[in-house]
């Protein structure tokens, strides 16, 4: 069984993570409480995933998995992209995020509002080898909020092939079946098997 520890402390992610991983092998470690939260400086979502991974491999001296996911929206120039987690100020809240998104969007029409959610999977092992893998979700944003399930800019995210259904209300086995995180988590997957 491959064993990785977490670099996220986001409970959402982590349980998102650990369903789809699970089934395929994989076995994730909780960050060590005594590792802060890694600072993302970096310009892309590649960047940031490596930075985390690499921070907790030289925290515990073992193999490290890290993601990093953005929303970008065409109407808004890829925004929010790299800043989706603080796109409302520093320390905003998903329901921030969400009102900010939203607001800005207020006069764009249902018919322009193509985004996509990203997320890059790093890998990072102590021999220093690293690779990284990508989802890509297609949808668009939703002119308000639906859903009770999820996080983040899942109740206004509807998903491509889903009749307009948001994230939110898709089941969490529906979601991890086609997310973006899911579809990274498979393609880390099968990159692993090939290489075992």
């Amino acid at each position: 069984m491959t064993t990785f520890v977490l670099a996220t402390a986001n409970p959402h992610k982590s349980l998102e993570m650990r369903a789809v991983l699970s089934e395929l092998g994989v076995e994730l470690l909780e960050r060590p409480d005594d590792v802060p939260e890694v600072d993302e400086t970096e310009a892309t979502l590649e960047g940031n995933a490596l930075l985390k991974a690499r921070t907790l491999v030289a925290a515990t001296g073992r193999a490290a998995i890290a993601d990093d996911t953005g929303l970008f929206v065409d109407a808004l120039e890829g925004r929010p992209g790299v800043f989706s987690a603080r796109y409302a100020g520093e320390h905003a809240s998903y329901d921030d995020n969400v009102a900010q998104l939203l607001g800005e969007l207020e006069a764009v029409p249902q018919e322009s509002r193509a985004a996509r959610f990203r997320t890059v999977i790093a890998v990072v092992y102590p021999s220093g080898e690293e690779l990284c893998v990508e989802g890509v979700l297609e949808g668009r944003i939703a002119t308000g909020r639906r859903g009770a399930n999820g996080f983040g800019y899942d109740p206004v995210f509807e998903v491509l092939g889903t009749g307009g259904r948001t994230l939110a209300e898709l089941t969490p086995e529906e979601k991890n079946a086609l997310s973006h995180r899911g579809r990274a988590l498979r393609a880390l997957a099968q990159v692993l098997a090939a290489s075992s």
